[in-house]
């Protein structure tokens, strides 16, 4: 749990800005709690549709006593929010080119997703190409964090919307 899960999240988070960060499909808080605990600089959104994750998810918002959070319910392609998002972030929630039209509407122009993702992550932007184009995604990286620090590194998707 903690290797795998916790720091698998964490690792992440020199990758963030300050600004606001979205979590689209939250569910136990991973990445966005974990996010939210190591930078408290961040104000986050964590966007999930399951009314009992959102129950979860407040409480441990409360318990915590984190008020760089804020957890809306709804999911990321019916989200209205006050502003756009500086970046995104997802873990586990879909393959590339299907969280492309979910996320990428949610940044200002030049915002940035940071998507966690498995070993298969360059494959998954090769399949993307309609879906990059389509919503203006640019600068598509995919990083490896956590080479000789965890006994599972951590692929990240990160591009720009533009």
């Amino acid at each position: 749990m903690w290797t795998r899960h916790i720091l698998n999240c964490a690792i992440v988070a020199p990758l963030l800005n300050p600004g606001h960060v979205g979590d689209v499909g939250s569910g136990a808080g991973l990445p966005g709690l974990v996010l939210a605990i190591a930078r408290p600089d961040v104000d986050f959104v964590l966007i999930e549709p399951m009314e009992r994750r959102v129950a979860w998810l407040s409480e441990q918002v409360d318990e915590l006593g984190l008020d760089n959070v804020s957890v809306v319910r709804d999911r990321a392609e019916d989200v209205r929010l006050t502003q756009p998002l500086d970046q995104v972030t997802a873990r586990a929630v879909s393959a590339f080119r299907k969280l492309i039209p979910l996320t990428a509407p949610l940044l200002r122009d030049g915002g940035e997703l940071i998507l966690m993702k498995g070993a298969g992550a360059a494959a998954e932007v090769e399949a993307a190409t309609k879906e990059l184009r389509k919503f203006r995604v640019r600068d598509v990286e995919v990083l490896t964090l956590g080479e000789g620090v965890l006994d599972d590194v951590t692929r990240v998707i990160r591009a720009r919307v533009r």
